[in-house]
């Protein structure tokens, strides 16, 4: 990657070369030059390079690329003029030197060579310039989206975390059930308990997971409550195998599993069953967890497992990240889509 000083260097020679060529033609062609002409020209490449090189070495000693616009473009006018002055009496004593002239030199004359001088100091300020708000604008839009992102992922940190207690709460809960209506099955619960925390572990490390190693921890949740609920708790598992090494947020299913459980089949009387299944839909991920139960209109959905998913899917996909829940025929249905990369 070329660094900045060199393109300052690329450009201050190329734009005075063009200059001092154009200068060479025209003038050149039209007047007859001769030959100390052409050496005055070629004497007018370095003076137009120092004069400028030192007029930025003043702009960033003044911090001129920080003060207000309108002090900025006075400054450029004057600063242009005085330049332009400059660099008239630097040509002028060149001419003087190799016997050459100006003729004669009344002040319209004068005003005539400097203002000339000062329009092509102008134009320089106007390319620098503009470089520089071009190169501070995209240094600004790169800060604003490094803040964004790590504001982003700063909030879905505090998000997984959020879960972690709220997800061994629940299964803490499960195994006290246990203890004292079955010592025996209490043991396989926290065995169950250990696989699940060996695997939470692994998964707070990313942002992101494989569909199949959710599936897996939902299998031990599901396998831990199923020892606490006996057959009043049936679950199924539809996946496509398709889809199985896809990336999903962490805990997106187990979330919405635990809340079938705890809202659903722990107030049902009789069975109740939960099913999940996951399979891809044109550029879309398609999960849904469907579980015996009606919705309680009177209660809304303010529990942080589903106002976390709903947070983390906008966080990660933007709009394309949704999650909503809906009843049907004696079931709640919460469908997630995920858009897909490829």
């Amino acid at each position: 990657m070329i660094k900045k000083s060199h393109i300052y260097w690329y450009c201050q020679v190329i734009g005075w070369s063009f200059y001092i060529l154009s200068n060479f033609i025209f003038f050149g062609l039209n007047f007859r030059a001769g030959y100390k002409d052409y050496l005055i020209y070629f004497l007018m490449l370095p003076t137009g390079i120092a004069i400028s090189h030192f007029y930025r070495i003043l702009i960033i000693k003044l911090d001129l690329l920080n003060k207000r616009i309108p002090t900025q473009l006075i400054s450029i006018l004057i600063f242009s003029i005085l330049k332009g002055f400059l660099f008239f009496i630097v040509v002028l004593l060149f001419s003087n030197i190799l016997g050459l002239g100006f003729g004669t030199l009344g002040l319209a004359k004068v005003l005539e060579h400097v203002i000339n001088f000062a329009s092509v100091f102008c134009l320089w300020n106007v390319i620098y310039f503009g470089f520089q708000y071009f190169q501070n604008y995209k240094r600004s839009e790169i800060n604003s989206l490094r803040y964004l992102a790590a504001n982003r992922e700063s909030e879905l940190t505090n998000l997984k975390a959020q879960l972690n207690p709220h997800f061994i709460f629940n299964c803490m809960n499960s195994i006290r059930a246990l203890i004292d209506e079955n010592p025996v099955k209490a043991k396989g619960a926290v065995t169950h308990l250990s696989n699940m925390l060996r695997t939470t572990l692994l998964m707070d490390k990313r942002k992101e997971i494989q569909l199949n190693d959710e599936i897996n921890l939902v299998k031990d949740y599901l396998n831990l409550e199923k020892i606490r609920y006996e057959e009043r708790l049936n679950y199924s598992f539809s996946i496509d195998e398709k889809v199985g090494t896809l990336l999903i947020p962490p805990f997106i299913i187990q979330s919405q599993v635990e809340n079938a459980i705890k809202h659903g089949i722990s107030k049902l009387p009789g069975i109740g069953t939960i099913m999940i299944e996951a399979y891809r839909e044109e550029k879309d991920l398609k999960i849904r967890v469907s579980n015996t139960g009606k919705l309680n209109s009177a209660e809304p959905l303010t529990g942080v497992g589903f106002k976390n998913s709903i947070q983390r899917l906008e966080l990660l996909y933007g709009k394309s990240g949704k999650i909503k829940i809906e009843e049907r025929d004696d079931l709640v249905v919460v469908e997630i889509n995920i858009p897909l990369n490829n």
